[in-house]
């Protein structure tokens, strides 16, 4: 919002003023100089000639005095008379007894000559020059001239008193000041009006370029300054156009830039946050406030070591001195774990001065886990080897020592030594067909299958089992009426049942029922089996997919168990593109399901 200044602060009101003021006191120096000039020129004009005319007067005087003749106070009267002139205001001539003898004034006439002077100025008969005033309060120049004998003796016969008008002189200096200053007013208004339009003609271009950089500051760039003549701030204003188009470029180029920028930290899959020099959080991207599981408002001024829990081990000045690579974590609890590896650079400026930080945040949580995965893996592939192993070794020890001459105890040995062989044969096996599986190297052999009579094929087999077992059980068939046809491996998906059965057959009570449901849901074929075993706690439920994992290891492996049976099925059926669960209530059984894809055929395609 452009605010408005007042004329009296205005560029216009201080140019003119300043102009006016310096025209004003020019003409006011200029003015007192020559008025001075005038009067001292006037006066001293006026005084000189003046005393020549007294002087001149005086020895006109003296010459008819020294006559002595009878009329010799007519004469100095008509002499007096003769030489009277406007400016001179009074004369007289006084012997030198100060006796008046004449005057120009007729009227005085009769009054002073033959009287007595009494005025102190002709007193002592000296020569006296000076300016006074009279009577009526006018100045007048009194001008004493002694009237000396023309014999040559220099002897004072008399004086020349003259009093003349030098008012007229001050008056006329004063007349002319007037004009002069009736001038300078009139000059003074003049240039008034003058200043204000140069004032206005240089600063209406400054006027015109301070809106379009008001313009400018809100972003519009659409008018431009108008060029008025060729002068200097014609070149300013035609500068201020190719500044006002480069700015306009500069900030669509930033614009772009920041526009670019902002889409690709908002659609980064790895976090980024910016700090200032204090370590203050400026700017997070939508990634990093989903892995912090904050909000925007939340993590704006934070410091970056409270907003990722490192108070405790570094401070910002261990950060900026040695920016490396972190692994925060951020798990909630055991389930919820969450690994971000965090990224430290310094923003730095060519001036070497370090303006913030820039942490750029990777989520970690499933190589971490796969890490870890991968080390237990190793653990478990090492521990389960060296187990039957060790008891491979024990009992083939115990042959080499003779025990292979003991007709009872020499069969069992090598009995039990075949048996830990051939655990280790299948789980070698299994070992195998699970990295054919992720590597992807192992080939599906799809076949179109009647679903339920593969099931039933299958329990017709642990049916006839079940004589043969130590542990009795029962199995409850529970199917859909309608043929279900799904497209599948059949020995693959055979290993899957036959390994949920096996298990349900393993953990079941001697007597116990096992549930077999085949249900048909919208695109779906899913199966379900049920025992009456222990369960499952809770907090195994989602790692008895794991490789090598068991609830109850012992038992596990008292009755031959790999640990990777689960771990199978769970690659076998997602190579079919379906699922694998369980649900459980800890001691009173589980239910494994497994679930393909289905799509219904219509009975006439086969016609």
């Amino acid at each position: 919002m452009e605010k408005k200044v007042r004329f009296y602060r205005s560029v216009n009101f201080k140019v003119a003023f300043s102009f006016i003021l310096i025209l004003l006191i020019s003409i006011e120096l200029i003015g007192a100089y020559f008025i001075r000039g005038l009067e001292r020129s006037t006066i001293n004009s006026f005084t000189k000639d003046m005393n020549q005319r007294v002087a001149l007067l005086s020895t006109t005087i003296a010459s008819t005095m020294a006559e002595n003749s009878e009329n010799e106070a007519t004469q100095l009267q008509r002499i007096l008379e003769n030489n009277t002139a406007a400016d001179i205001k009074e004369m007289w001539v006084v012997d030198d007894k100060g006796i008046v003898l004449a005057t120009n004034d007729v009227g005085q006439k009769d009054s002073v000559v033959g009287k007595k002077n009494d005025s102190s100025d002709i007193a002592d008969f000296s020569l006296k020059q000076y300016v006074t005033l009279d009577d009526n309060n006018q100045r007048v120049y009194i001008n004493v001239q002694p009237i000396q004998s023309p014999t040559g003796d220099s002897a004072v016969i008399g004086a020349l008193y003259v009093k003349s008008n030098i008012e007229q002189k001050y008056t006329e200096i004063s007349n002319t000041a007037l004009i002069f200053f009736t001038a300078s007013v009139i000059a003074g208004l003049i240039s008034i009006i003058v200043a204000l339009l140069v004032a206005r003609s240089i600063t209406k271009p400054i006027k015109e370029m301070q809106k379009q950089a008001m313009r400018i500051a809100q972003g519009d760039y659409s008018e431009k300054v108008e060029i008025h003549g060729h002068d200097e701030l014609s070149q300013l204003a035609e500068t201020f156009n190719k500044l006002s188009d480069r700015v306009e470029d500069a900030q669509d180029t930033m614009e772009a830039e920041r526009n670019r920028l902002d889409s690709v930290l908002t659609h980064m899959t790895d976090g980024v946050i910016a700090t200032d020099r204090r370590g203050k959080v400026i700017t997070i991207n939508e990634m990093a406030l989903s892995l912090l599981d904050m909000s925007n408002e939340e993590a704006i001024g934070q410091s970056i070591l409270t907003l990722l829990d490192l108070e405790e081990e570094y401070t910002l000045r261990k950060l900026l001195e040695a920016p490396g690579e972190i692994l925060i974590d951020r798990s909630k609890n055991e389930e919820d774990r969450i690994t971000l590896r965090s990224d430290f650079a310094m923003i730095r400026r060519e001036s070497g001065f370090i303006s913030g930080l820039v942490v750029v945040l990777h989520d970690v949580t499933e190589q971490e886990k796969t890490a870890e995965e991968r080390r237990q893996f190793v653990s478990n592939v090492s521990h389960e080897l060296r187990t039957p192993l060790t008891s491979v070794r024990s009992y083939l020890e115990a042959l080499e020592e003779g025990a292979w001459q003991d007709e009872n105890i020499a069969p069992n040995f090598i009995q039990v030594t075949l048996g830990e062989t051939d655990r280790m044969i299948r789980m070698i096996n299994d070992l195998l067909n699970l990295s054919r599986m992720d590597s992807g190297a192992q080939q599906m052999d799809l076949e179109l299958v009647n679903f339920n009579e593969l099931v039933d094929y299958i329990l017709d087999r642990f049916d006839m089992m079940v004589t043969g077992q130590e542990k009795n059980y029962r199995i409850v068939r529970e199917f859909t009426e309608r043929d279900l046809w799904v497209e599948i491996d059949t020995d693959k998906l055979m290993q899957v049942i036959d390994n949920i059965m096996n298990n349900a057959i393993k953990y079941s009570p001697d007597g116990g029922k096992i549930t077999v449901r085949l249900m048909e849901t919208h695109n779906n074929v899913v199966l379900g089996i049920s025992d009456e075993g222990l369960g499952i706690p809770k907090k195994d439920l989602d790692k008895v997919f794991e490789r090598f994992y068991r609830v109850d290891k012992a038992r596990a492996r008292q009755q031959g168990g790999t640990g990777l049976g689960l771990a199978i099925s769970k690659e076998v059926m997602k190579a079919h593109n379906g699922q694998i669960w369980v649900e459980s209530v800890e001691g009173k059984g589980s239910t494994f399901y497994i679930s393909l894809p289905y799509e219904p055929y219509e009975e006439d395609i086969w016609e």
